[in-house]
């Protein structure tokens, strides 16, 4: 991957910050700032630690240390604020009213019940077992991605742009929809070290309306980010898990 692409990410999710600056009346430009530092930083302690801290030599192909990293960035910038804000950030054991987080998790399954048949008509089949593949599936994308996505980047733009929409007793904004994107697109363009733009539309789109679009709603329905991170492990162990049928 060239070090570019988390720059055409953030890029590409520009004109959506413009319609949310001239859609809020009032704007806090430092998180925004402290959003873009923060999202790029993650990207790039990831980016060079698959680079220079390679676990291939003890037969490990998955990017272990640039996840434990990126839980040590996270985890620093959640302790490094208040309570309340940590709270916020849905770093808490809290969780919203319980028709909420029914409604949530009710919402989550509907959209992993269509995913899962979705995915085991389309997806190859005849793998082979892998216990590194589940036992990394099950733990590290879920914890670290959640809490930079659906935690610390939702709590930044929604200091940075208002929230302006209520649904059930729910705070939406402009925060819950450009995370829902750049989750999506950071997973399906990439630009490689040879300059070749590659991205997968389908990619892009299937999991702007089903993966990222659930779990954001899981996460704001229920209160906190305990949900998401058990959702979003489920979503790629059971892909795994299809792949070997």
């Amino acid at each position: 991957m060239s070090l570019f692409t988390p720059l055409i990410w953030i890029s590409l999710m520009l004109p959506l910050m413009a319609i949310a600056f001239a859609k809020t009346k009032k704007v806090n430009t430092k998180f925004l700032i402290l959003f873009i530092v923060y999202f790029l930083a993650d990207c790039y302690i990831q980016h060079f630690s698959r680079q220079y801290f390679s676990l291939d030599s003890i037969g490990l192909k998955f990017s272990w240390i640039g996840k434990i990293l990126s839980l040590f960035l996270s985890l620093t910038i959640i302790f490094s604020v208040s309570k309340t804000h940590r709270e916020q950030i849905g770093f808490t054991l809290k969780s919203n009213a319980k028709k909420q987080v029914k409604f949530g998790i009710s919402i989550f399954l509907g959209f992993l019940l269509f995913d899962l048949i979705f995915k085991f008509i389309l997806f190859p089949k005849g793998g082979h077992f892998d216990l590194e593949t589940f036992a990394f599936q099950a733990t590290m994308p879920g914890l670290t991605e959640e809490l930079v996505f659906r935690g610390i980047c939702f709590w930044l733009l929604d200091q940075a742009f208002t929230p302006q929409w209520n649904i059930k007793g729910i705070s939406f904004g402009w925060g819950f929809i450009i995370v829902t994107l750049l989750f999506s697109v950071a997973h399906g363009l990439v630009l490689t070290e040879d300059h070749q733009l590659k991205f997968d539309i389908i990619t892009i789109i299937y999991l702007t309306l089903i993966s990222s679009l659930s779990l954001g709603l899981l996460r704001k329905f229920t209160g906190n980010l305990i949900y998401p991170i058990i959702g979003h492990n489920m979503v790629n162990v059971l892909n795994a898990l299809i792949r070997i049928l």
